[in-house]
């Protein structure tokens, strides 16, 4: 025999309220702590950022070298502007003996990476005839974060970041080191240049073709 009606919908009902009450309550496998963490930290913000002052990976540098520390939020302009500056010599780009410098070194860590190689790709076209020594490694960065609530104790997070530092010098490197690159002479043109001149052409003008019909047909 079937049941009724009435005591199936009772029974539903009841297994649906008893299934809102297991997706209600806290799964005891998962800490509760945990949860609340993370939403927490997700309102934190960092005040500051702190790197650890590693030696270059570069073997030979000298201790009073140019170095251009590029952020994710530096402007490709100023430090291209002052580094050319010191490397060609101009206005108070000399050292103490009134040359150009000979080496330079740009480092930068997590995003700023991608815009460190910008400047130095940008620089050797600047400058030209540079000797270049590229290292990848990993450096620890410390960063502190505050809570928006007041009173509420703050947190340290320690990461490890992927970094770069390139060397650029006037001077000749060893050939042999890891990551070298030859200097690029930036007076003599490529192919690829040369191509891209010959399919650029220049407008036509209207008239000068219109004048042309015209003495085609006088004649």
């Amino acid at each position: 025999m079937s049941e009724p009606r009435g005591q199936m919908r009772s029974s539903n009902a009841t297994s649906i309220s008893l299934m809102e009450q297991q997706s209600a309550s806290p799964d005891p496998d998962v800490p509760p702590s945990s949860s609340s963490s993370k939403l927490g930290q997700s309102n934190f913000r960092r005040v500051s950022r702190t790197e650890d002052s590693s030696p270059y990976p570069i073997p030979g540098l000298a201790a009073d070298i140019l170095h251009m520390r590029v952020k994710e939020g530096s402007k490709i302009r100023n430090i291209l502007r002052f580094a050319t500056a010191r490397m060609e010599g101009e206005g108070e780009g000399k050292d103490s003996n009134g040359t150009s410098l000979r080496q330079v070194v740009f480092t930068g860590s997590g995003r700023g990476v991608t815009k460190t190689i910008t400047c130095v790709e940008i620089l050797k076209r600047k400058v030209g005839e540079l000797h270049q020594v590229s290292k990848l490694y990993y450096k620890t960065v410390n960063e502190v974060c505050e809570s928006p609530q007041q009173g509420a104790p703050g947190i340290t997070m320690q990461r490890t970041v992927p970094a770069i530092c390139i060397l650029l010098s006037k001077d000749p490197l060893d050939p042999q080191e890891p990551g070298y690159q030859p200097p690029k002479n930036k007076s003599v043109p490529t192919e690829d240049a040369e191509r891209l001149r010959g399919l650029i052409r220049p407008a036509h003008n209207p008239s000068s073709q219109h004048t042309a019909k015209r003495v085609c047909l006088g004649d």
